[in-house]
C-alpha cells in the first residue's frame, strides 16, 4: 500500500498548506538519495511477491456470503512472529491493506536467483493462506479474491455496516467507513483527502453487462438511495461506484525485482512496462461489480478512478484555477514515460512535469529521463500527511520523496534504495490480478520472474511507443480480451533499436535508430505473444523453454514445476482454459436462480464463494479453469533454501 507513517493525521486543508513544502524537499531527498547510491552495484538478483487476501464469512444455513472486517485482530496476531524474531528469519510477513477485510501477506526472506527458487513460491504462498486460516473461525476463510462481487451492496459485511453519504471519510452511497481499516490513520485519511482534493465524491462508471431482462437503460434509483444529485455523475447502461473503497477494496498480486545496479533496474522498468496490459488481460479476474455483472473483465480502471483526486479543470472539464494544470491520467493508472536511454525514443506522449523540479534535477546531475519521471510524479500533491513528518531532512530523511512517491500507483514503480539499507534498486510489476489457488498465483509470479531473467540475459527489447501501451490498457479491460482482441507488441524482441549511448546507460546492445518508432510494432493476440505465430513471432513461452532447456543447473523437479506453470499460462493465452474473469461470469450466467437481469443475488454470491473456496481447498476441480496440476497439494516443495 506505500510509506506507513505513524502521527497525527492533517486535515487537507493543512496538508494543502504543505504541498509545496513536501515535493520541494522531496526532490530535495531525491537528489541526495540519487548521488549517494547511484554507483551501488553488484546487488544480487532477488525478488518477491505480494498476495493480497480477503477474508469472508459464509453462512451456509442463510446462503449468505459477507465480508469479515476482522483484518486487524488477525493482523495483529500473524505478525506476533516477526515482532519477536530477528530480521530475516521468518518464512512470512504480514502488512495492512486499505480494507477492513483485507491483508498481505509477502514472503520473509526474498527469493534469489537460481532457478530452484521458483520452486519454493507455490509452498510459501500456501504457508501464508494457512497461517491466515487457523487464526479464523467455523465459516470463515481467506481468499485470495480479485473482487467480492456484492461489495456495496449492504449488508456486505460482517459485522453489518451501512454506508453514511452526507458524513464520514467516504461519504458513499454505498460503501461504509467500517469498510476501510481502521488500525492505521493512512487509510481513512487518504480517503477524505482525495475526496476533498478532487471536491467531490468519485464518479466510476463502468459498463453493464447487458443481458435479455436488464433494464434499458439501466441505472440505480438514486431518490430511493437518498441522494438523487448524484444521478449527474452516473452514465445510464453503467454500474456507478462512488469512493475509495470500490478500487483499492478489491485484490491483486504484485512482484518486486531487485537489480543489481541502477542501470539495470530502469532497463528492466522499461522492458517490463509494455507487459503490464498484456498480463492484466491474461489474468482478467473482476467481471463483477457492486452485485452486477460488468462487461469489462478487469480491475484496473476501477482502481484508477477511486484514487482520482484530479479536480474539474485538471480533467479538462471546466476551465483551469490558479495553480492548475491539465493532467491526462489519475495518480493510478499507467506509466507515462520510459526511464532508460533505450526507451526514451518511445516516450511519445507528452509528459507533463513540474519544470523548476525538472531543471533542478538536471542541474544537479541527473540525466534526463530519470529527471522528467521524477518531475511527472511530483505533479501530484501529497494526500496523507502527518504534522510529526512536516519538517524533515533532506540529507538523511527520504519521507518527503516517498510521500509522493508511494501514492504515484502505476503499472511500474522504480524504487530506489531505502537509506542506510541493504536493500538495492528495484522495480515493481503491479498489473496482475490475483487468482483462486497457489497454484495460479506462483505460475503468473514465475513467469514474470523468468522473463525478467531472459530479459537480462539476452537484452531482449519490448519497447513501444508509450501511446500504444495506453492503447493496449484499455483493450486489456475489454470482455475477453485474452481471446478476442489484439494488442500492439514488438515484432522482433532481439534487436534493441535504440539510440548508441544506450549500451552505457542501460546495458543493453544498441543499434543505430531508424527513426520510425511505428515501425517495430504489429497488432498480435496473446495467443501469438505467449504461444508464438509462425513465421513471424517466437512467442514468450517458447522462447522462456528454450532458455531453460539450455541450462545445465535445473533439478528435475523444479523444471517439472515451471513447466506445469508454463502449461497454464499457455492454455490460458489459447482459450483451453478460461481466465477466472471468464468463469465467474458464466457461473452466474448458468446459476439456476439468475434471471437474466445482470444481477448477482444473495444466493449466487454464496454459491460463487462457496464454489471459490472448494478451488482454493483442492476440493473442486473446474477443468475448463486449471490444468490438472492446479489442485495438487504440493508438501514436497521447499519452503527455503
Amino acid at each position: 500500500m506505500g510509506l506507513l507513517s505513524e502521527g497525527s493525521p492533517l486535515s487537507w486543508a493543512e496538508t494543502k498548506t504543505h504541498a509545496e513544502h513536501v515535493r520541494r524537499h522531496g526532490i530535495k531527498q531525491f537528489i541526495h538519495l540519487y548521488h549517494q547510491l547511484k554507483d551501488r552495484s553488484n546487488d544480487d538478483l532477488k525478488w518477491g511477491d505480494e498476495v493480497e487476501y480477503m477474508l469472508l464469512k459464509l453462512d451456509k444455513a442463510n446462503k449468505t456470503g459477507r465480508l469479515l472486517l476482522n483484518a486487524g485482530p488477525i493482523l495483529t496476531q500473524l505478525q506476533e512472529l516477526e515482532l519477536s524474531s530477528p530480521p530475516g528469519s521468518v518464512p512470512t510477513l504480514w502488512r495492512p491493506e486499505y480494507a477492513a477485510y483485507m491483508i498481505e501477506g509477502t514472503p520473509g526472506i526474498p527469493y534469489g536467483s537460481t532457478l530452484a527458487h521458483c520452486n519454493m513460491v507455490e509452498s510459501n504462498m500456501r504457508l501464508r493462506r494457512e497461517e491466515v486460516q487457523k487464526l479464523l473461525g467455523e465459516g470463515e476463510v481467506a481468499l485470495s479474491l480479485t473482487m467480492f462481487p456484492r461489495l456495496g451492496c449492504p449488508p456486505f459485511t460482517e459485522p453489518p455496516a451501512f454506508p453514511t453519504p452526507n458524513e464520514g471519510a467516504a461519504r458513499s452511497l454505498f460503501f461504509p467507513d467500517e469498510a476501510t481499516f481502521g488500525g492505521h490513520p493512512r487509510f481513512k485519511t487518504l480517503t477524505r483527502n482525495i475526496r476533498q482534493r478532487r471536491g467531490m465524491n468519485q464518479d466510476i462508471n463502468v459498463p453493464v453487462y447487458k443481458d435479455s431482462k436488464t433494464p434499458s437503460p439501466y441505472l440505480d434509483d438514486f431518490q430511493a438511495l437518498g441522494d438523487a444529485s448524484r444521478e449527474k455523475s452516473a452514465k445510464e447502461d453503467h454500474v456507478y461506484l462512488d469512493c475509495m473503497g470500490f478500487g483499492m477494496g478489491l485484490s491483486c498480486l504484485q512482484m518486486t525485482f531487485q537489480a543489481c545496479n541502477i542501470r539495470e533496474a530502469r532497463f528492466l522498468y522499461d522492458q517490463l512496462a509494455p507487459l503490464c496490459p498484456i498480463f492484466l488481460a491474461l489474468s482478467a479476474a473482476c467481471p463483477i461489480l457492486r452485485g452486477h455483472l460488468v462487461d469489462t473483465d478487469c480491475r484496473w480502471n476501477v482502481i484508477a478512478g477511486s484514487v482520482d483526486d484530479r479536480t474539474l479543470g485538471e480533467r479538462g472539464l471546466e476551465p483551469l484555477k490558479e495553480g492548475e494544470q491539465r493532467i491526462p491520467k489519475s495518480r493510478y493508472d499507467s506509466i507515462d514515460s520510459y526511464l532508460s536511454p533505450s526507451g526514451e525514443p518511445f516516450n511519445d506522449v507528452p509528459l507533463v512535469k513540474n519544470e523548476e523540479y525538472y531543471e533542478e534535477m538536471i542541474k544537479a546531475g541527473i540525466d534526463g529521463p530519470l529527471a522528467q519521471h521524477i518531475a511527472h510524479l511530483f505533479i501530484r500533491d501529497p494526500i496523507s500527511l502527518f504534522s510529526e513528518k512536516v519538517s524533515m531532512t533532506d540529507v538523511t530523511d527520504t519521507d518527503h520523496f516517498e510521500n509522493i512517491q508511494s501514492t504515484n500507483w502505476q503499472t511500474m514503480r522504480f524504487k530506489p534504495p531505502p537509506a542506510d539499507s541493504p536493500i538495492g534498486w528495484r522495480v515493481e510489476f503491479r498489473p496482475t490480478e490475483v487468482q483462486l489457488t497457489d497454484f495460479e498465483n506462483a505460475a503468473f509470479a514465475v513467469f514474470v520472474v523468468l522473463l525478467t531473467r531472459v530479459i537480462l540475459t539476452f537484452n531482449l527489447c519490448f519497447v513501444i511507443p508509450i501511446s500504444k501501451v495506453d492503447k493496449n490498457m484499455k483493450v486489456a479491460h475489454k470482455r475477453d480480451a485474452v481471446l478476442k482482441e489484439k494488442f500492439f507488441f514488438r515484432k522482433d524482441i532481439l534487436t534493441c533499436d535504440s539510440p548508441k549511448e544506450a549500451e552505457q546507460v542501460c546495458g543493453c546492445s544498441a543499434s543505430t535508430s531508424s527513426g520510425d518508432i511505428h515501425a517495430v510494432y504489429d497488432e498480435f493476440t496473446i495467443d501469438e505473444i505467449i504461444n508464438g505465430k509462425p513465421d513471424v513471432f517466437q512467442g514468450l513461452v517458447p522462447l522462456l523453454r528454450q532458455f531453460l532447456d539450455n541450462l545445465e543447473d535445473v533439478d528435475v523437479d523444479t523444471s517439472c514445476t515451471i513447466n506445469q506453470y508454463l502449461d497454464l499460462i499457455q492454455k490460458r493465452a489459447s482459450g483451453r482454459l478460461k481466465t477466472t474473469a471468464k468463469w465467474m461470469r458464466e457461473f452466474v450466467l448458468n446459476h439456476p436462480s439468475y434471471e437474466h437481469d445482470s444481477k448477482v443475488s444473495e444466493e449466487i454470491n454464496f454459491d460463487l464463494l462457496s464454489t471459490c473456496e472448494k478451488i482454493t481447498k483442492g476440493e473442486c476441480f473446474p477443468p475448463d479453469l486449471l490444468t490438472k496440476h492446479g489442485t495438487k497439494t504440493r508438501h514436497d516443495i521447499p519452503t527455503a533454501i
